[in-house]
Formats: C-alpha cells, structure tokens, sequence
C-alpha cells in the first residue's frame, strides 16, 4: 500500500516537471539564471566587514581607542545579516555550477565552513552584545582570541572561493561549455 501510494507521488510529481521547468528562467553561458555571479559580490562586503572588525578591535586596543569597539560591533553586525545573504546566493550558485573532479571537494569544504561562519558571526555577535552592555569600554581576552579565530576563517573562506574561480573555474564560460560538451 504504501509502496503503491510513493510510486502515485512520484508519477504525479514526474508530470509536473515540465511544468515546474518551463516556469524558471533559461540559464546563460556561465549556467546562471542571472547575468553574473552575484554570491562574491555580496561575499566580498561580508569579507570587509568580518576583517575590519577584527581591525577595529586591535586599533582600538592598541592605540587605546575604545570608541572603536563600537565600530567593530557594528561592522560584526552588518557582516552577520550580510552571510546570511551571501549563503543563499552561494547555495544556489553552487547548485548550479556543475563542480568536477576534486572541485567538489573544494565546494563541499568551502560551503561547510560558510555555513559554521554565519553560525561563528552570530554567536560572536550575540556575545558582543551583552558584553558590551556591561562595559563598552573593555574588550575581553576570550574576544580577542575570538577575533584571530574569525580572521583565520574568513581568510581559509577567501583562499577556497578564489581556488573555485582561478584554478576550477566554476561559473567561467569555458568550464562551463566544456561541462555541457561532456568533457569534463
């Protein structure tokens, strides 16, 4: 019985693909939807805020600036809505861009540290919120160690992205023709 009813379901969801398929727009020479990649455009605004975050939380430790720890929450702020951003545009991208041979590993290790990111920036966020409820002129030694860990990871995100396009290729119009001619 139930057999018979994910056989029905799958039949009925089966009719409906050319449907589904002639609803979505055609994608282009790079197999986008859209004119252009947009997942690095947004990435590289998420680089900027993420890293001078980091900046501002040694200047302003060094120099003795403590105004500048607001500069960097807001900076931590604007990179944590601006990843979440950057992951749908990347998700959808990476979908379709075909990735081959050891690229997919690249894409898979790339998109799992995306992800653990946006987490890392929320939870970094959201701690540099209370804490600076308490004392917004004090940074605290755990944050600062926090900081290091999140410049290494935007920068091992940086060096995965630019391994995608400058040695894979994803989304450049000759990978892309020769994925569709078979072969890659």
């Amino acid at each position: 019985m139930i057999h018979a009813t994910l056989i029905y379901v799958v039949n009925g969801l089966s009719d409906l693909y050319p449907i589904i398929s002639s609803l979505l727009p055609p994608l282009n020479e790079k197999n986008l939807p859209w004119i252009d990649v947009i997942h690095p455009i947004v990435v590289h605004f998420v680089i900027a805020m993420a890293l001078g975050a980091v900046v501002f939380d040694f200047v302003g430790i060094i120099f003795k600036k403590p105004n500048l720890f607001e500069v960097s929450f807001l900076n931590l702020i604007v990179a944590t809505i601006a990843i979440f951003i950057a992951i749908v545009f990347g998700q959808i991208e990476a979908g379709l861009s075909n990735p081959y041979g050891v690229s997919r590993d690249v894409l898979n290790y790339h998109s799992t540290i995306g992800w653990s990111l946006a987490g890392v920036l929320s939870v970094i966020s959201g701690w540099r919120y209370v804490s600076r409820q308490t004392n917004p002129q004090v940074l605290s030694k755990g944050f600062v160690f926090v900081d290091i860990v999140l410049a290494v990871l935007v920068c091992t995100q940086v060096y995965l992205g630019d391994m995608l396009v400058w040695i894979y290729g994803l989304h450049t119009v000759p990978v892309v023709e020769a994925v569709r001619e078979g072969i890659l």
